[in-house]
């Protein structure tokens, strides 16, 4: 137990930031806004925001927030405009970053371009993120799961122009694996840095650890 205790204790430590070469929090650090997708609530990101606490980021810096999936993702975006202000006001930061899952992707992606947010995002990350739509949405009736399919008129408007809009750093990550996001080219966007998984499962983009890393890494850029 006194050996667990050491190297729980050493994981904490500053010098394991600079050890990996500035993994951990620093005081230019951006609040980070979680996006969870369909069907989903903030508690989807208990794994990650505990990876990132673990890493130096306070807790008021980590918003798992939730909303009703079920409405257009054009609505969800003004609600995540509003959740944004107030992260911003109660951290008084200039900009945030937003980590989102799946479906997550698209209202934070209106939010970007339709709404002025791209001026308050410093970093945008979509895991397994429904970017050009997925066959997976043909059988939902959900007004946000419909906006999901293939060619719906909300993805083509939404892509039109440049896909990743202003001076945020935008950044994918699809899973060969992922059965929900068919095809798996839907998540990738021109202008974003797009990274392929290992084989992992939809929802395991929420707990793998590498894929934890890398995202934190992104935003820590």
């Amino acid at each position: 137990m006194a050996v667990l205790a050491g190297l729980l204790l050493a994981l904490h430590t500053p010098a394991r930031a600079e050890a990996a070469g500035g993994s951990g929090f620093t005081a230019a650090g951006h609040p980070i806004l979680f996006v969870h997708g369909w069907s989903g609530s903030g508690g989807n990101w208990d794994t990650m925001a505990g990876r990132f606490r673990a890493d130096g980021w306070p807790a008021g810096y980590l918003d798992q927030w939730s909303y009703d999936s079920r409405q257009s993702n054009a609505t969800t975006a003004q609600q995540l405009a509003t959740e944004v202000d107030r992260l911003l006001a109660a951290t008084g930061a200039s900009q945030v970053d937003i980590v989102t899952h799946s479906m997550g992707g698209l209202s934070s992606r209106y939010y970007a371009k339709n709404l002025g947010g791209a001026a308050k995002i410093d970093a945008w990350v979509s895991l397994g993120g429904p970017n050009h739509g997925t066959d997976s949405a043909n059988t939902c009736a959900d007004t946000s799961c419909s906006e999901m399919r293939i060619g719906s008129d909300f993805l083509t408007a939404l892509n039109a122009g440049d896909e990743t809009p202003g001076s945020p750093r935008y950044a994918t990550w699809w899973s060969p694996c992922d059965a929900v996001i068919n095809p798996d080219s839907s998540v990738s966007l021109a202008g974003a840095a797009n990274t392929r998984t290992a084989c992992l499962s939809h929802n395991a983009l929420l707990t793998d650890a590498t894929v934890y890393a890398q995202t934190r890494d992104m935003v820590n850029g």
